[in-house]
């Protein structure tokens, strides 16, 4: 007598029936409908974003031909943080005398090329000048490692940029590595010209600030004085929001704190 098959039960020679392993539980289908569709809308949004920065692409697009002009060895490249343009002292130009922070006419001709393309940009975001050097150790009247005299470059560059090309202090600031961020070993005299870099670090994804501490327009803040050549931007950002003690009126005695100094 034959075996009756119990109910729901589906032969092995169905054609619904995998041949190979188990089927694919019902709900797997669903699931694999989720996930493309979230691909799909992570990939508008990464279309979106591009389409919004058009600017920062238009001025990597801009920079990368100036530095072809300039036979300037480097790289151009946007990543998720923003733009970052680093510009080698492996091509036809010296940035600065040996040992030194002072800017050569050459590095001074290529900022001007690439400033306006990055004047634009500090409109809007904020703009740190990274300095770099080989591994060559330093040590003399002026700098005391590869850190001083990376910093003192970046900052040199930073108060060009400030004081010659009209850049905002709220949107520049300067920082140095020394020896110790290398783009290839320190070898050979072209990896240490490779070394010797700049870099300009657009920050996309943080606007700038656009006021000084206090103040409430973008117009140009009184007691702000104008720092002489050579100092740092944190200090020209913090000149004028020191708080000083006002002089007590005249015929009226000092402090009780002073006048208790003054009489033990």
């Amino acid at each position: 007598m034959p075996i009756k098959a119990p109910k729901g039960f589906i032969d092995e020679s169905d054609p619904k029936v995998c041949q190979i392993g188990h089927p694919a539980p019902p709900w797997l289908v669903n699931y694999a409908d989720l996930m493309t569709e979230l691909v799909c809308f992570f990939i508008i949004l990464y279309a979106l974003s591009a389409s919004l920065n058009k600017g920062v692409q238009q001025a990597a697009q801009e920079v990368k031909e100036v530095m072809k002009e300039q036979k300037v060895a480097g790289e151009v490249k946007i990543d998720r943080e923003g733009l970052k343009i680093s510009i080698e002292e492996n091509g036809d130009i010296a940035f600065f005398n040996s040992g030194k922070a002072d800017i050569t006419p050459g590095m001074a001709a290529l900022l001007d090329k690439i400033a306006p393309k990055l004047k634009d940009l500090s409109q809007k975001y904020e703009i740190v000048v990274e300095g770099h050097t080989d591994n060559i150790p330093i040590n003399d009247e002026y700098f005391a490692s590869n850190w001083e005299l990376s910093s003192a470059r970046a900052t040199e560059v930073v108060d060009y940029f400030i004081r010659q090309r009209g850049f905002s202090p709220l949107a520049m600031a300067a920082m140095g590595y020394g020896e110790f961020r290398p783009v290839a070993p320190n070898d050979t005299a072209a990896n240490r010209a490779r070394n010797r870099r700049v870099v300009f670090f657009v920050k996309t994804v943080v606007p700038r600030a656009q006021t000084l501490p206090g103040h409430a327009s973008t117009a140009p803040v009184a007691g702000v004085p104008i720092a002489p050549a050579g100092t740092p931007v944190a200090e020209i950002s913090a000149a004028g929001a020191t708080p000083t003690a006002a002089a007590p009126p005249a015929g009226e005695p000092a402090p009780a704190a002073a006048v208790q100094e003054n009489n033990p």
